[in-house]
């Protein structure tokens, strides 16, 4: 199986980060499978080279190391082309429309299909300032989450037709993700509680983009403050270039991650080639 870990380069890797890391790289090492790397800056306005460098030599010192996705090292920003043709399958349903909405104007999570009638037909390219969403249908998606068990969502409900490129020109997560995972061979996603209700949303994406079949899911617990609210780049939380400047070795910083998130009783000194048993340790058994 080929899983990723995918951070976004706005940003310094923090011990969320780290969390994530050992689950995506034990739970490979338990079922045999491999890891890509893979840099998610479809966000060009918040995206830094100088975030991409230090994640890369970040999880170089951790000592989790993928199996692809390194050289050359592997971003979304390269990926237009891939992009495009995607665009261009779902504009061939003519399901596609273009937004000028606001978030202001929006004012929730769930878009109510106000620009639902300005269709983008095959081969029309939108205006400058547009966004650009696709009409999702109303069933229900319901998946199997390895961690979590049994989950139904319902997309057009939670979140309405979905966002494909917003009026700045950046391709979504929720688009991009999906069509690399596709195109990547992703078959299982490893990651936070945080991104659950992306999943079905992102199910019947990929089905209408001619995935057959889903990945495998598992969401993972998460870091959280003394407020309740999850570790945050843009919080100021430690991070992981903090932590080795203070002088603690990588085994002590991921061991600090497995403890904030009970895989461990207190904080130890963990190898990355450790994660696969402290995982099944940990996991009940059900992955």
């Amino acid at each position: 199986m080929l899983t990723r870990f995918a951070p976004s380069p706005t940003g310094y890797l923090h011990l969320g980060h780290v969390v994530n890391a050992i689950y995506v790289w034990g739970l490979a090492q338990a079922v045999g499978g491999r890891v890509l790397l893979r840099i998610e800056d479809h966000d060009r306005i918040r995206s830094r080279d100088i975030f991409e460098r230090a994640i890369l030599d970040d999880v170089a010192w951790l000592g989790f190391v993928p199996d692809e996705g390194l050289h050359p090292v592997r971003r979304q920003s390269d990926n237009d082309n891939a992009y495009i043709t995607a665009l261009a399958h779902l504009q061939s349903t003519q399901r596609v429309y273009i937004c000028t909405c606001s978030r202001k104007e929006i004012g929730s999570e769930r878009y109510p299909g106000t620009c639902r009638s300005r269709r983008l037909l095959p081969g029309e390219t939108p205006p400058s300032g547009a966004g650009i969403r696709v009409e999702l249908d109303t069933a229900p998606e319901q998946f199997d989450d390895h961690a979590l068990g049994t989950i139904v969502q319902t997309p057009a409900e939670q979140c309405g037709d979905l966002l494909l490129k917003d009026r700045d020109g950046n391709w979504t997560y929720q688009f991009a993700v999906t069509v690399d995972d596709t195109n990547d061979g992703v078959d299982l996603v490893i990651r936070g509680l945080d991104l659950l209700s992306s999943t079905g949303r992102q199910i019947k994406l990929a089905r209408m983009l001619g995935r057959p079949a889903p990945p495998a899911f598992y969401h993972h617990p998460l870091i959280v403050r003394p407020d309740g609210e999850k570790l945050s780049k843009a919080s100021g939380d430690t991070g992981v270039r903090e932590l080795r400047a203070a002088g603690e070795p990588p085994a002590a910083v991921i061991g600090r991650a497995a403890a904030a998130v009970g895989l461990t009783d207190g904080p130890c000194l963990i190898d990355p080639a450790a994660s696969s048993g402290l995982i099944r340790a940990t996991a009940g058994g059900r992955h």
